[in-house]
């Protein structure tokens, strides 16, 4: 009986201790690349086997889009999903890959950044970890190059992890190698097999690094969101806007028959459109008349008009909104048109930034053939307020 009692006594300690740990979900980590002949191809993925020996660690490689689309690309790359520059918010950790072009970043790795205005606003990338690793011809201007790569990570508030003299103790000195104290980088160009298996090694030891530091900032981040649990901390929406730089418009009003917000049951219901001082801002037809930065845009824009009639709804307290419940954005597109999502993610992201973990919302994106007064963007939000 006394064993018996004991065993069970233990056990339930055991229940205690397990229910105390901090239950940290998987560390995931992006590999995106530019590879036209697949060397920086065959890095990423010696990066991806160091992220993936990192304990609890994802990687997923992908390519940024070519800006040439008739570019013949190695039939392995050519394979590869590509990315949008959105989902990077989504990732615990980023590893970039690029040849390196007259000491600078390839011209597509260096456009596919071009469109991140909008995660810069909303901060999003701000403190993810990142590294940077190469493939150059000659070797010529690699460190430059990452270097420069370096300059739109630090803009973006990343945390830069670079390989320092990790992987030279085995390193093979008898052939010429692209190591580097900034990242990992394979002389194309040189004789003997390349990437080399020293320069694997070192890309290997690169991805190891980064998902450490990944997973190590997630699970502490994991950690702060366990202790704060237990005491209800109320954010300042208001405080949130002003740190934020973002100046809500004056609520658009009704030019027709109706009210600009209906309340029932708590819940708030709300359709905007892209207007901006009265005009509606970039009209017209995506796909057609309309760019996509020029949509999001107006989708960003949209969002803005949503919000400010939302604070009408709340008596001019965004604070009493308690969760945003649904989004569903339309887009007037051409018929053949698909990355309504993509354009979506910029009224979600001002969404997450403003109302923070009371933001995360349900979606649904729609192609229309038309919208009122020519708009390229819709969008019907459903909030709950108190």
């Amino acid at each position: 009986m006394k064993k018996q009692l004991l065993v069970l006594f233990i056990a339930i300690l055991s229940g205690f201790g397990v229910n105390a740990q901090v239950k940290s979900s998987e560390t995931n980590v992006l590999v995106l690349i530019y590879s036209q002949n697949g060397g920086t191809y065959k890095m990423a993925k010696s990066i991806a086997e160091g992220i993936q020996e990192y304990p609890n660690s994802k990687a997923i490689i992908k390519r940024v889009p070519s800006i040439n689309t008739k570019e013949k690309l190695n039939a392995d790359v050519e394979k590869l999903p590509i990315a949008t520059i959105e989902e990077l918010a989504n990732y615990d950790g980023i590893a970039f890959g690029s040849p390196v072009h007259f000491a600078n970043i390839s011209a597509d790795m260096n456009y596919f950044f071009s469109q991140s205005i909008p995660l810069w606003t909303s901060r999003v990338l701000e403190g993810k970890p990142t590294t940077v690793f190469m493939s150059a011809g000659s070797g010529a201007g690699k460190e430059a190059a990452i270097l420069s790569f370096w300059n739109i990570l630090a803009s973006h508030g990343m945390v830069i992890v670079p390989t320092g003299i990790m992987g030279t103790a085995t390193l093979d000195k008898t052939v010429p190698q692209g190591n580097t104290p900034f990242g990992a980088t394979s002389l194309a160009g040189s004789t003997g097999t390349r990437p080399s298996p020293s320069e694997l090694n070192l890309a290997k030891e690169q991805g190891k690094a980064l998902a450490r530091v990944a997973s190590g900032l997630k699970n502490t981040e994991n950690i702060k969101n366990v202790k704060t649990t237990s005491v209800e901390t109320k954010s300042d929406i208001n405080k949130t806007l002003k740190d934020n730089n973002i100046v809500l418009p004056e609520a658009p009003k009704p030019v027709g028959n109706y009210v600009p917000f209906t309340i029932s049951d708590h819940k708030v219901y709300i359709n905007q459109v892209a207007l901006k001082d009265g005009k509606i801002l970039n009209p017209g037809k995506v796909g057609a008349t309309v760019t996509e930065d020029q949509a999001k845009e107006a989708t960003y824009q949209t969002m803005l008009n949503v919000i400010a009639v939302l604070k009408e709804a709340c008596g001019g307290d965004l604070n009493k909104v308690k969760q945003c419940v649904q989004l569903t954005g339309y887009f007037n597109t051409t018929p053949e048109y698909t990355q309504h999502a993509g354009l979506m993610n910029s009224a979600s992201n001002l969404t997450a930034l403003v109302f923070g973990e009371k933001g995360k919302h349900a979606r649904a994106t729609i192609g229309a053939v038309s919208l009122p007064i020519n708009s390229a963007v819709e969008i019907q939000a459903i909030f709950e307020i108190e």
